[in-house]
């Protein structure tokens, strides 16, 4: 092997101990890391590697920084990874969370993204109690589907698909006798650990499911709705509506006690205004929901604090709700 081309070779398997034997806990002295060298098939001298340390800090445009560690039990270590360990916690929860993620990719995943740290970090990131109970995905095609809805959209075609429902055989099957769908693909939004499609269909933007979406492809026609994709915003759709179930649009006015105010923040954002009411305790907003049983179900949720003011069908729907469920329940 030419002198240049080992030497590179070198840097490379040097840049990769680095990598994944050390971090600021855990250093490598000169002397081991010519022992590690030699145990991939790479001969290396004391010297050539404190030279080897110094190419590498003063690469240009790197964010790289090999640091050494003076003093007893001192080495070096490489300071700057691509990602922070916190970074990487946090996108492991999210894969581990991610309902429409398979438990084997979750696992492939989580290993992929312990080869961004060390070692030792990388068994930080085996956080498997988050997992215990929860519902995750078996299909591993959902992530191939979703890269195809992405391509759709970026191509601003239509795609087609059947859309399933579950059976009480614990099977997903397709509805309405598998009928294809075809939509026009505008956004992926992510809510309560699935992945829905934003789509234009007969005139009206809708929503679907992704891991119900079988047989997901792209078709050869322009994509439709622009006009009323414009005028949509995704967040307020989110914010109206309540497991992500459809009903008709309306304003409600709850009147709530005060230890209520951050649930309905947190539900509805900041923009709507929290009215005190004159006794001090309680107060009163005022904000657009897509009123349907899942609603219903969120506010007798929240107790006795939270009360439908208007509009009076609303609240009579609602009352219409708690009695049929005393009913039940007598």
């Amino acid at each position: 092997m030419p002198r240049k081309e080992g030497q590179k070779r070198k840097l490379l398997v040097l840049l990769d101990i680095l990598a994944h034997e050390t971090d600021e806990n855990h250093t490598l002295t000169v002397p081991r890391m010519v022992e590690l060298l030699q145990e991939r098939g790479v001969d290396a001298e004391r010297k050539s590697v404190y030279d080897d340390i110094q190419t590498l800090n003063e690469l240009p445009g790197s964010p790289l920084e090999i640091v050494q560690q003076r003093g007893r039990g001192g080495g070096y270590y490489l300071a700057d990874c691509p990602f922070e360990l916190a970074e990487l916690k946090l996108l492991v929860d999210a894969v581990y969370a991610s309902r429409f993620i398979t438990a084997r990719k979750s696992k492939a995943l989580i290993s992929k993204l312990g080869q961004f740290t060390s070692r030792y970090h990388a068994e930080e990131l085996d956080r498997k109690v988050l997992v215990t109970g929860r519902i995750k995905s078996t299909d591993e095609k959902i992530l191939y589907t979703v890269d195809e809805l992405h391509q759709a959209i970026t191509k601003g075609v239509q795609v087609q698909f059947k859309y399933c429902e579950w059976s009480l055989q614990k099977k997903l099957e397709p509805r309405h006798r598998g009928q294809i769908y075809q939509v026009s693909p505008w956004v992926l939004v992510w809510e309560s650990g699935n992945y829905y499609l934003i789509a234009y269909t007969e005139g009206h933007l809708r929503h679907y499911r992704v891991d119900k979406m079988a047989g997901v492809k792209a078709v050869d026609a322009p994509r439709e709705g622009a006009g009323e994709y414009a005028a949509f915003d995704v967040n307020t759709y989110m914010q109206q509506m309540f497991g992500m179930f459809n009903g008709p649009l309306k304003k409600v006015t709850f009147r709530c006690e005060n230890r209520f105010a951050g649930a309905m923040i947190d539900r509805f954002g900041t923009a709507p205004i929290l009215n005190p009411a004159e006794d001090g305790e309680h107060f009163t907003m005022t904000v657009e929901v897509q009123v349907s049983p899942q609603f219903f179900g969120w506010v007798a949720g929240l107790g006795t604090g939270v009360e439908i003011v208007s509009p009076a069908d609303v609240r009579a729907e609602m009352k219409k709700t708690l009695d049929q469920l005393e009913e039940l329940y007598r």
